[in-house]
């Protein structure tokens, strides 16, 4: 085992064991055995083995006093380290990290060259956010022993730090010093991609994925790479490979892009009750038989689809939304065809009267009012009334600028 999965390996691994102490309390056995001078070290093995069997059993707190005493007997034992991994990973088991981490401390105030009692220190410091305190074990292992494993977890924890030029140095070497592992590809393509250099990013994910195509973390990072370009067609061009090879990693991807990705207007319902089809010149009177009178006004709705989950709030909020004539310099995207406007033109009130929100299918119902002029011969354009919405989603994306706005000429635009 080589690179990133060494890095990432920490599981215990034993069978079942039994002593002539299996039958004695271990706490017991201690206070009988600590004054012995002869045997010591045998007895930290015996103390280790019946540790073994009780962690096997599932007996996790007779565990830990088991392996307690087997460092506490010999503590220059040749069984010190893996009694000190059980007794940290017992205590893992018993959901008492801090006393793991405690564990692995005094282990490396007892033996401080022991590069591996510093890399599990720095790892369980990383699994805590610990992030700075990893930095420091994890430098001081590499100080021990330049390995490509310790050189590895020492970058990924320079990540963490937000020291990045440093990052990038310490995955150059691992490179250098094992160029066939994707180990340090993989770093150097995530230290570019948080320092935002995204094309680097994935030219080193696709190196390690020549390594091993099987690699489908480096993959997924790729489609994070795309994602985060706004390049979203790519990135669900990655997402739809990765569905055939890795669920999990699809669904996370597929998260990721979903949570980044702009909202936009997809479509108008047809239910809306504003004739937003109409084109120039259309009788006020023809939207209805109320609005022939002088003078009277009527509620009207339009109905928005949009890509997403939005903020409710946003929504709803009427100063993001805003009503208006289309303007442009293509005329046939322009109010009333750039044509000059009729003096019975009526206007619309650049704010709605109220916004709405259905949460559960993503949809804004737009209330605004037209009201006829008063000589009851009033006109409006509807196909060019443009409404605009600039809120943003349920993650604080904002609106794509690309489809910000309907009108029932041009559609989502």
């Amino acid at each position: 085992m080589s690179g990133i999965e060494t890095v990432l390996a920490n599981s215990l691994s034993w069978g079942s064991a039994s002593t002539i102490l299996d039958e004695k309390d271990a706490t017991d056995i201690f206070t009988i055995l600590n004054n012995q001078e002869d045997g010591l070290e045998e007895l930290s093995n015996q103390f280790l083995n019946n540790g073994i069997s009780y962690y096997t059993n599932g007996d996790y707190e007779e565990a830990a006093k088991a392996f307690e005493a087997a460092i506490a007997i010999d503590p220059d034992s040749d069984y010190n380290a893996d009694a000190t991994q059980y007794l940290s990973q017992t205590y893992l088991q018993l959901d008492k990290t801090d006393k793991a981490i405690a564990t692995y401390e005094s282990a490396v105030q007892r033996d401080p060259d022991n590069a591996d009692f510093r890399t599990a220190l720095g790892q369980l410091y990383y699994s805590e956010d610990r992030y700075e305190d990893a930095v420091v074990q994890y430098r001081k292992a590499l100080e021990i022993d330049d390995s490509s494993e310790y050189r590895y977890s020492y970058g990924e924890a320079l990540l963490k730090v937000e020291d990045y030029e440093e990052a990038a140095e310490q995955f150059e070497q691992v490179i250098r010093s094992d160029s066939g592992s994707t180990a340090g590809y993989y770093g150097l393509g995530k230290t570019y991609a948080l320092m935002e250099d995204y094309d680097a990013a994935i030219e080193q994910f696709e190196k390690a994925l020549e390594i091993d195509s099987e690699f489908y973390d480096a993959m997924a990072e790729i489609g994070y790479a795309y994602t985060d370009m706004d390049d979203f067609d790519a990135a669900r061009e990655v997402l739809e490979e990765l569905e055939d090879l890795d669920e999990d990693l699809a669904e996370t991807l597929d998260n990721y892009i979903a949570q980044e990705e702009n909202p936009e207007i997809a479509f108008a319902y047809a239910t809306s009750t504003f004739p937003y089809r109409m084109s120039s010149g259309y009788p006020v009177s023809a939207i209805d038989s109320y609005l022939e009178n002088a003078g009277a006004k009527l509620s009207m709705t339009m109905i928005f689809q949009f890509t997403k989950e939005m903020d409710s709030s946003s929504v709803t909020n009427i100063v993001n939304w805003s009503i208006t004539r289309a303007d442009g310099d293509n005329v046939g995207e322009t109010y009333n065809y750039g044509n000059e406007i009729p003096s019975t033109e009526i206007s619309i009130n650049y704010l709605p009267d109220y916004v709405l929100y259905d949460a559960d299918t993503y949809t804004a119902t737009v209330g605004f009012t037209i009201k006829q002029n008063e000589t009851a011969d009033g006109t409006i354009d509807p196909s060019h009334i443009v409404f605009s919405f600039n809120g943003e989603d349920v993650y604080g994306v904002e609106m794509s600028e690309d489809a910000n706005e309907y009108s029932g000429f041009s559609g989502a635009a």
